[in-house]
């Protein structure tokens, strides 16, 4: 695989199969991000496609400042939330609300819990996490990002990123307590 100076100068000189290689090198990426805040299905393919146009058009301006991943991570973050703010599915409350229904997500008690049930129960309260929250958890645990990469996509301080990394995990490890036994998390 090409490395990132190669991949943009071959796209930017019209080379149109280095562009799904950079599609391909990031969509994951772009998909975690976006998977993470949107819900329905045709949204997330929808804004996908968006981003990576977004990406295609302002290429010309990316001049490796950063990483390219942060860069097309940061245009993902962006969009994604003014997409929300559109569909007025996102205030700026939303930051700060940490409000759980514990109840909708709940367990059959008698039901034996396996590995794959608390995966899917962590995601549940993953995605009941304020937006900031999933963001910075999403980066850093799947995606393996420094606190500084967090920061520059999210245009959030460093303190701000790891502060709300401890929040997260604070209240998902309050939540799982009080559904599983230690023994199970084990």
């Amino acid at each position: 695989m090409k490395d990132d100076h190669t991949i943009v100068r071959s796209v930017l000189a019209g080379d149109q199969g280095a562009f799904r290689e950079l599609v391909k090198a990031h969509e994951k990426l772009v998909f975690h991000m976006v998977n993470r805040l949107i819900d329905r299905q045709e949204e997330r393919e929808d804004l996908c496609q968006e981003i990576f146009l977004k990406v295609f058009r302002n290429l010309s301006k990316f001049k490796f400042q950063s990483q390219l991943s942060t860069w097309i991570a940061s245009i993902a973050y962006r969009t994604t939330i003014n997409y929300l703010k559109k569909q007025k599915r996102f205030t700026e409350t939303d930051l700060e609300e940490v409000s759980f229904s514990l109840e909708d997500i709940q367990l059959n008690a008698e039901q034996r819990i396996d590995r794959q049930h608390i995966h899917q129960y962590v995601h549940g309260l993953i995605r009941q996490l304020p937006l900031q929250y999933r963001t910075v958890l999403t980066l850093y645990h799947l995606e393996e990002m420094s606190y500084a990469e967090i920061g520059k996509i999210s245009d959030m301080p460093e303190g701000t990123v790891k502060n709300y990394i401890f929040r997260a995990r604070k209240i998902l490890k309050e939540r799982l307590e009080k559904v599983f036994k230690k023994e199970e998390l084990l």
